[in-house]
């Protein structure tokens, strides 16, 4: 029998929560996808405006598999991310469309994150990739230390925008049962 993907748990740390996108978080997702600055190294640098972001919202709800972050203590959403094209034949799914409020660049928020939906995936899936922009050199180095390997580049159209150019970076669930045991030893 097989496994069908959760694609929207509630998945959380100590201090973080991964809660399902609703439509009534636009606004208190826009608030912290206004910020120009984060969207610098991203392929669509104009996201910050609300008539880009909406369409971007609109294709996170239509995903199926996006999430707001939150903060525990404040419930204050920070940011959002989201599992996409699960692939039960090549056991494959992809984590991606992720971003951060400012505030939270270099806490640990997008390590813990990532962690948290790895761990999922991995419940279902042998692999996991990700598409991260080519000029996305600060999300490049984030996946990596988390043992991503760059498997390859490809043309990514993203939901109701022109494609760009994509690095793949994938982590198998060999990779990542190993790495995670050295960290517990």
């Amino acid at each position: 029998m097989e496994l069908v993907f959760n694609s929207q748990p509630i998945l959380e740390t100590s201090e973080l929560q991964l809660l399902p996108l609703q439509i009534e978080d636009f606004e208190a997702l826009y608030k912290v996808a206004s910020d120009p600055e984060i969207w610098k190294q991203h392929p669509n640098k104009d996201r910050w405006k609300k008539e880009v972001f909406a369409v971007f919202f609109d294709g996170a709800i239509k995903s199926g598999g996006a999430f707001k972050i939150v903060e525990k203590e404040s419930q204050k959403i920070i940011g959002s991310t989201r599992f996409y094209d699960f692939d039960p034949k090549e056991s494959l799914v992809l984590i991606g469309y992720t971003f951060y409020a400012v505030s939270h660049w270099g806490t640990g928020a997008n390590h813990s994150i990532k962690e948290l939906m790895f761990t999922h995936a991995f419940k279902y899936v042998s692999q996991i990739q990700l598409h991260i922009g080519a000029e996305n050199i600060r999300s490049q180095m984030a996946i990596e230390r988390l043992g991503a390997q760059k498997i390859g580049s490809q043309e990514v159209a993203y939901y109701g925008e022109p494609s760009k150019l994509n690095y793949v970076y994938q982590v198998t669930k060999n990779a990542w049962e190993n790495s995670t045991k050295l960290k517990n030893k």
